[in-house]
């Protein structure tokens, strides 16, 4: 069994609350017909001025923060049929480790999920400038999760330049179910994994070559970095990136085949005891029921928040690219039908 307290709280990448997405967009779909829901209305919540009351209603977050928003896109022309999420997996329900940016377009038929690393500077005021602290500090003051909720919007939409519309909370225990309620999946892995870590009461000690792993083994898979000397060697945070969409490609995979239909009582089992979200049952209905049009595998883009580098000691915050967001977020996310600009974003300099 894997140690719930320590062995899994640096964990929760791309894949994780991915899987649980799949569970959203997927799994129940298979069940309901097409005449039976219908599209979820696209939110025009209305981002404060500064310096207001509303403000620090509206974006909880401790008192030294700088609250100057964005232009809010929501009032802006919007391409038909599209729709954004922020996707955040939580650790022990509190530290959101994995963040991610996903879009549907219903007009293309084309999903895209965008990774931003956790450690990501972002333009705050705050001790701690990584995204990672968003949700934590949006709780603060007894706002809980609502709070955290708002707070994690808000810093994604100074990445990308716009306000997700909706969100997808998932605990990290839903992807080792999930990979074990679809038989488990076939990796190759590419050298020995081999490592001991008696503080995490972590041990990872996975054989090279092509294997189907369980939900405990490719949750190791996924979070393997460092290695023993002499026996495996240590990778890059992107090589174990490369890593979980490997894993997360083929938890897809085998979630959009005809045969998934036969597990639909453990997905919604996994989805009503993992996954959180704003979205309404009809409207989560009409996101799984897309699975039956959906071009396939094919059809789900995965990318990373592009990068310059890192700041190096002592906080050693990754630096968004501001011309690679932009080239990104355009080809890919963005719900408006003008470009977003630089003066949508807030990169922290």
């Amino acid at each position: 069994m894997i140690n719930q307290n320590k062995s899994v709280k640096t964990f929760m990448k791309v894949f994780a609350v991915a899987a649980g997405a799949l569970v959203l967009f997927a799994g129940i779909g298979l069940l309901i017909a097409t005449n039976a829901i219908r599209p979820p209305a696209v939110p025009t919540i209305p981002l404060p001025s500064t310096s207001s009351q509303e403000e620090s209603e509206y974006l909880p977050t401790s008192s030294c923060d700088n609250l100057l928003p964005p232009s809010p896109p929501q009032f802006e022309e919007r391409r038909p049929n599209f729709f954004t999420f922020v996707i955040f997996g939580l650790t022990e329900g509190m530290n959101a480790n994995t963040i991610m940016v996903a879009a549907y377009d219903a007009e293309t038929r084309q999903g895209y999920i965008i990774s931003i690393p956790r450690d990501t500077r972002v333009d705050v005021e705050r001790n701690n400038r990584k995204i990672v602290a968003a949700y934590p500090v949006g709780r603060l003051g007894g706002r809980g999760h609502e709070g955290g909720v708002e707070r994690m919007k808000y810093e994604v939409q100074t990445l990308v330049g716009f306000r997700p519309d909706f969100y997808i909370s998932v605990d990290y225990e839903a992807f080792v179910r999930m990979v074990d309620a679809v038989g488990g999946v076939e990796i190759y892995v590419p050298f020995r994994m081999f490592y001991n870590d008696i503080y995490q009461n972590l041990f990872i000690d996975l054989q090279a070559g092509l294997q189907v792993l369980n939900g405990h083994d490719a949750l190791l898979f996924s979070r393997y970095r460092t290695g023993t000397p002499g026996i495996s060697p240590t990778i890059s945070d992107y090589q174990r990136i490369e890593h979980q969409q490997q894993v997360l490609a083929a938890v897809m995979r085998e979630l959009l085949t005809p045969a998934s239909i036969l597990r639909i009582p453990e997905f919604i089992s996994i989805f009503n005891s993992y996954v959180d979200s704003d979205l309404s049952s009809g409207e989560l209905l009409w996101f799984a029921n897309q699975s039956r049009v959906i071009g396939g595998l094919d059809a789900i883009n995965l990318y990373t928040l592009p990068m310059t580098g890192t700041s190096g000691p002592p906080r050693w915050y990754e630096l968004a690219d501001e011309e690679g967001i932009l080239e990104l977020v355009n080809r890919t996310i963005n719900p408006l039908e003008r470009d977003i600009t630089s003066n949508d974003l807030r990169i922290a300099q």
